[in-house]
């Protein structure tokens, strides 16, 4: 007879756990002492990543291939492990992409939490950590930006992300035994110290950080710099940069919370440092960590981009405990060490 008895050991489900901020909370839960399962679809990370994984905390976490909207499989996955809780970071995330494929977007983030969030449901799993974004505030008229300030979405992927803060909201009030942390994160950067993980966008980044990396290492001719007229000290946008790690130390400390069951209902919070840098701040850090002057050149504005944007963080110390640790050196230092040693990436 077939024995379907489920592992003693404890689970947590990591959607899109090879991708750039789920592979690094990988490494965060396991120093932690739980026991993360990944599934990914790897469209947008690649496999390699476990391995870096199994080098950096001696232990290969388990992984499942598969795209998050085949709920019979996903059931599977449920049915053999003995599932605690679940972080979901799986999702499309390019910003001017939503912008020219919504409906890519919609289907893909929209339908993958639908489907986890009715196999959870059918398996009595009712904590979820999930990762949103501070493109929720839109322009925020008000900086730092506090987690009542008014959301107004100004892309599709931004609006995925609130319609799915909105759905997991909904199923609280459906039912009350969910645990919920809906974590609005700004800006990630930098790499494990190890150097042996890192951002690794597919095609020409869209963020800042990991193209002075690749400018840096000569993948690309010089940083597009999109603006310096705006009100700030040096006339660039000014945006929260956060380490990775710090970030990823961040939802472990989320799930510590949703595990005691103190979070009632469920939580927004704030993940940034609560410091605005500017983009000629970062250049200038970054070429001090990697020891060499890097070319820009300063172009137009592009549409929609606001002066300022930064967190007010009371919330997450104050409900988690948490607050970052590393700062704009160790981002730089972080993110070049990773960038130097792997020029292309994994």
């Amino acid at each position: 007879m077939k024995n379907n008895k489920k592992s003693s050991k404890r689970f947590v489900l990591v959607t899109g756990g090879t991708g750039y901020i789920g592979s690094h909370t990988v490494v965060a839960l396991i120093a932690a002492g739980y026991n993360p399962i990944i599934v990914d679809n790897l469209s947008n990370s690649k496999v390699s990543v476990l391995k870096r994984i199994k080098k950096i905390t001696g232990k290969l976490p388990l992984f499942y291939k598969m795209d998050l909207r085949n709920t019979m499989a996903l059931n599977k996955i449920f049915q053999k492990h003995s599932i605690a809780s679940v972080i979901h970071f799986a999702g499309f995330k390019a910003v001017g992409e939503s912008v020219a494929e919504p409906l890519k977007y919609y289907e893909n983030n929209i339908q993958s939490t639908i489907s986890l969030c009715k196999v959870m449901n059918m398996h009595s799993v009712k904590k979820i950590i999930f990762s949103s974004s501070a493109s929720v505030y839109g322009e925020a008229s008000v900086v730092p930006i506090k987690e009542n300030s008014l959301p107004v979405p100004a892309s599709p992927y931004a609006c995925t992300k609130l319609m799915i803060e909105q759905i997991l909201i909904d199923i609280y009030l459906a039912d009350p035994f969910w645990r919920i942390a809906l974590l609005r994160y700004f800006n990630p950067v930098g790499a494990h110290e190890s150097g042996l993980m890192g951002e690794d966008p597919q095609g020409i980044p869209n963020n800042l950080m990991p193209y002075i990396s690749q400018v840096a290492v000569g993948r690309h001719k010089k940083v597009n710099i999109f603006g310096n007229d705006y009100p700030t000290d040096d006339g660039t946008g000014v945006r929260d940069y956060i380490h990775v790690m710090d970030l990823a130390e961040g939802h472990v400390a989320a799930l510590k919370k949703i595990e005691t069951a103190t979070f009632k209902k469920p939580q927004i919070i704030n993940l940034g440092t609560g410091k605005g840098y500017s983009v000629i701040e970062i250049l200038r850090a970054f070429e001090k960590a990697a020891g060499k002057v890097i070319p820009y050149r300063i172009t137009k504005r592009r549409p929609g981009d606001i002066a300022a944007c930064y967190a007010d963080i009371k919330l997450a110390k104050k409900l988690l405990g948490w607050k970052a640790k590393r700062n704009l050196a160790d981002m730089c230092a972080d993110a070049w060490h990773w960038q130097s040693q792997n020029p292309k990436g994994y």
